[in-house]
């Protein structure tokens, strides 16, 4: 039945009569081995003719002539019929048994088996179900066809097939598949992945396309996973950022076995737990199981260091992992919101969808990984701590230190079975034990071990015995520390203070006080005897637990300073680099260092900054207060550029200049965070005191800096006066300053402020104005904004061609610039500007085209945006119903994020709409709310509302 109405027996065709014969066999298929009175069967085939019952017999006695020698007979029953036959003859049945013991399969685990299943019950599929049967005649509305079966066993084997490896079946399949149904999204999404695996991007991105054109038929956007697969596709490789496999891992069978098991299993919150002492290798069982999983988990592997019980180093904060999480699944870093709510959504929609792999390592409380879990099935958590973990993780794994056997085994494959060790189980067994047969420790002892050739086992269990206090607690990092020649020792010492997790070899020369070569020797040396890990090339880090041992000793105070004052100054010029246009606003720096870095290009300078980003904020908590303000004031511009103000924020909580100009600097910079923010009345009182800092120094260019500041927390709180007011002392003291862009930031701003009040002429003015200084300025990411904010104000004056222009040169700039975001909002200008002149086909290529280069972004105010411009012109062009769709999507965008201004364009655009398509008692509300949020924002649209509503005589009218 899973296609034309066949019967078979010893391969060979039985004819089934004419159609009213069929409508009959298939009522006894459908009900098969169950009795049937003649009386049903009428009421089914002829539900209007029941005088045909008498027909019934007739047709039945054909049957029975049909089956004569097969192992179906059709019995006579004292009510009526019945059809005796083995189900699994029947291909219906036979397909859901195949099913079924599919899904037993992989409950087992086993893979293979429930392939083969699968591909037999799909096979089975020779067309749609009764593909030559009036459905109506045999049942109607009570035969449920198992369509829908298909799809899923269809997917499901594609998916299994995909995490076997086998990517060119599933491709080979959802292909097929694909050209059938090309808005099934589940298809679209298999055949992505698989042409993903098989390193065809472009191809996938052509599904992507195809399937988006498909679902717009429908009036539906592509879904979160297909978006997710285009953007991989383009990305190319899949994130992963697991260290390299750790060599000699041993032992721990059944502790992988069991985080295999949770990885394949089915509970709504899939994670492992892995808690322990220090020392016990949770970390390195955690990414040998990674390692391990990489097929299951093919999307990606993250991992993230916490540094929960990592001494002189504070736990991440669950924003900074966030922001770790996103930048490595390909969020930029400027798309990354400021909130750790807003970043949670986005990560955990990044991970809808794929099947990833998220290590948490090194975890120092429930509530710092929370956040981090995937909520998808398909995605996968291992968690590392010294603390045990909490109900709601669905297995949890207390590693304790290894049985002596594994012990042992460890010390042979890292010793590479010499012959001094070849022989002695019995005393390598003792040497384990006294390393508390914790992996560490071994890993210590074989170290040395394998550095002494003239050293016995004798030998070395000697000196593990001489550790005296150590015996417990860490004879072998004892025993290897005492083998350190002085310098090597005081290196050692130094990096149990190490401000962050790790530093590379510069940094550490600086540390050191010495130079690079000497410096290398030095890290090497400790990195052979397993004292240090290198986590990267020429970059160093300590194991927490024998961080500890060395951290028992201060080191020279003299050494943490030279390591902060080579921060210091390699990020004076990193960041001078990095952000030209923000040199006049850094404080200067009077300190010096050998080793500081010097950068001829943003990128090499963005990178330092990058690699650095950690260490630099741990050193601001650790630094003196000088050292301290201007760490904190030169980081600004990078926190600020990637959303992470709370981040900075609370790094630089404890920070106290002891003079003006440091205070300004703090202070200017916490103004612009607090209204980043929303907190626009604290920003206003702490940009009022920076201002009072620098006018008492007589800092110019910090006046005018303080005034801007001033400014745009006035705007945000809808003070317009207030705000331009302040906005205009500032143009002349960057007029005396000689600052072309501050000049063109004000006057844009100014513009801005005339444009939301209808003073188009003026606004176009300052706007033409402000290109000039950008232009002069050379700050080309400021002059794609104003740019578009001049085609913009030109829009409203009719001067659409002029704005086109504009807006086209703004476009050319962003994309130079590779900011996908300007470029978008330019793309939809130029669509906003083909709608005023009536051209909807142009209007509508710019939208997709902006759709296209905001695809992947994360930029709420873009996205409404791009939903207002759209509706607007799905209106203007007759469709309505589109564009109301459009608009309470912008609604819901604006209610995620809190935006009004957005809130206001989608409530009078859905009550202009609704009262379009004469929905009058649905627009009054939207009416209301418009008139509400115009007046709210003092904008000058309210009375417009008030009087456009005033002039209908609908319920649209009536209040």
């Amino acid at each position: 039945m899973l296609g034309p109405l066949e019967a078979w027996h010893d391969h060979t065709a039985i004819p089934l009569g004419d159609q009213q014969q069929r409508f009959i066999l298939v009522v006894l298929l459908l009900h098969a081995n169950k009795p049937l009175s003649p009386e049903r069967i009428t009421e089914i085939v002829w539900p209007d003719n029941p005088e045909r019952r008498t027909l019934v017999r007739g047709y039945i006695n054909k049957l029975r002539k049909t089956f004569d020698g097969t192992d179906a007979e059709i019995e006579r029953t004292a009510t009526g019929y019945v059809l005796r036959v083995n189900e699994d003859r029947i291909d219906t049945v036979r397909f859901d048994r195949l099913r079924e013991e599919a899904a037993l399969a992989q409950q087992d685990n086993d893979q293979r088996r429930a392939i083969d299943l699968l591909r037999e019950a799909v096979t089975l599929w020779r067309g749609r179900f009764l593909e030559d049967i009036d459905v109506d005649r045999v049942g109607g509305a009570e035969v449920f066809p198992p369509t829908e079966s298909y799809h899923d066993a269809l997917g499901d084997l594609a998916e299994l097939e995909l995490v076997t490896g086998d990517h060119r079946s599933a491709r080979d399949r959802m292909r097929r598949a694909t050209r059938t149904s090309p808005d099934h999204q589940k298809y679209a999404e298999l055949l992505m992945r698989a042409l993903i695996a098989g390193g065809d991007g472009a191809g996938a991105i052509r599904v992507f396309d195809t399937a988006s054109a498909a679902l717009a038929e429908s009036g539906i956007e592509p879904g979160t996973v297909l978006r997710n697969l285009a953007e991989r596709a383009r990305r190319g490789e899949p994130a992963s950022t697991l260290p390299s496999r750790p060599g000699a891992f041993t032992g721990r069978s059944g502790e992988l076995d069991k985080i295999a098991a949770a990885a394949a299993g089915s509970d709504e919150r899939r994670a492992v737990w892995i808690s322990g002492p220090p020392g016990v290798g949770k970390s390195g069982l955690a990414v040998e199981a990674a390692h391990r999983l990489r097929d299951r988990f093919p999307d990606g592997q993250l991992l993230v260091r916490l540094n929960g019980f990592t001494p002189n180093v504070a736990p991440m904060s669950v924003s900074d992992a966030l922001d770790q999480l996103l930048t490595d699944l390909g969020v930029p870093a400027e798309q990354i919101p400021d909130t750790v709510g807003r970043k949670a959504t986005i990560y955990q929609s990044r991970l809808y969808g794929t099947k990833t792999l998220v290590v948490l390592d090194n975890a120092a409380s429930p509530e710092q990984i929370r956040p981090l879990l995937p909520e998808t099935r398909d995605c996968f958590a291992v968690v590392t701590s010294r603390k045990m973990g909490e109900p709601d993780i669905s297995e949890h794994v207390r590693l304790a230190p290894m049985p002596a056997g594994d012990a042992s085994a460890l010390f042979q494959r890292l010793t590479n079975g010499s012959s001094r060790v070849r022989g002695r189980s019995a005393d390598v067994a003792g040497l384990v034990k006294r390393c508390g047969y914790m992996p560490v420790s071994i890993t210590i002892a074989a170290a040395l071990l394998r550095k002494h050739d003239r050293w016995s086992l004798d030998y070395l269990i000697g000196q593990l015995d001489d550790t005296g206090a150590w015996r417990e607690d860490g004879a072998a990092i004892h025993a290897s520390y005492r083998q350190l020649d002085a310098d090597q020792q005081q290196v050692f010492r130094l990096f149990g203070h190490l401000p962050g997790p790790d530093v590379d070899i510069v940094g550490a020369a600086a540390l050191i006080g010495s130079d690079i070569a000497a410096t290398r020797k030095l890290l090497h040396d400790l990195h052979e005897v397993c004292l240090l890990e290198e986590v990267a090339p020429e970059r160093y880090q300590m194991l927490d637990s024998i961080k500890e041992f060395a951290a028992l000793e201060l080191p020279s105070a003299e050494a943490l300073e030279r390591l902060l004052d080579f921060y210091l100054v390699t990020l004076a010029d990193a960041v001078n680099v990095a952000y030209p246009f923000d040199r006049a606003a850094l404080p200067s720096v009077e300190r010096e260092s050998p080793q500081s870095l010097r950068f001829a290009r943003e990128d090499e300078a963005m990178a330092w900054i990058i690699a650095e980003r950690d260490n630099l904020m741990a050193a601001i908590k650790q630094a003196d207060s000088d050292r301290a303000w201007l760490l904190a004031s030169l980081i600004w511009r990078h926190f600020n550029t990637a959303n992470r103000i709370d981040d900075w924020i609370d790094a630089v909580s404890s920070v106290r200049p002891d003079d003006d100009y440091g205070r300004a600097h703090v202070l200017y910079r916490l103004s612009i965070a607090n209204d980043r923010r929303g907190r626009h009345t604290e920003a206003v009182g702490l940009a009022e005191q920076a201002l009072a800092c620098w006018t008492r120094l007589g800092d110019v260019p910090g006046e005018a800096a303080a005034l801007c500041a001033i400014a745009v927390s006035e705007m945000q709180l809808g003070r317009h006066d207030e705000a331009a007011r302040h906005f205009e002392a500032a143009l002349p003291k960057y007029e005396q300053c000689g600052d072309a862009r501050g000049q063109g930031h004000a006057l844009s701003s100014l513009g801005y402020l005339n444009e939301q009040h209808g003073r188009y002429d003026v606004a176009v003015a300052q706007q033409e104005a402000a290109v000039r200084f950008l232009r002069e300025s050379g700050h080309q990411q400021g002059l794609a904004h104003v740019l578009n904010n001049l085609g913009a104000n030109q829009q409203h004056l009719g001067m659409l061609d002029e704005a086109i222009l504009h807006h086209l040169e703004a476009h050319e700039i962003a994309v130079e610039l590779d900011d996908l975001c300007v470029a978008a909002y330019a793309l939809t200008n130029i669509a906003d500007a083909h709608r005023l002149a009536g051209r909807f086909p142009e209007a509508l290529h710019h939208h997709d085209l902006a759709t296209r280069a905001a695809t992947g972004l994360v930029d709420a105010e873009l996205q409404g945006s791009l939903l207002r411009d759209r509706a607007a012109t799905e209106k203007d062009r007759g469709r309505p119903g589109a564009a109301l769709r459009l608009y309470q999507e912008l609604l819901d965008v604006a209610a995620g994020t809190g935006n009004r201004t957005q809130e206001s364009y989608g409530q009078i655009g859905a009550a202009r709409t609704l009262h379009a398509m004469s929905r009058h008692a649905e627009a009054v509300a939207h009416w209301d709310a418009a008139e509400a949020v115009y007046r709210e924002l003092d904008q000058p649209e309210a009375e417009e509302v008030r009087r456009e509503r005033a002039g209908l005589t609908c319920a649209c009218g009536q209040r």
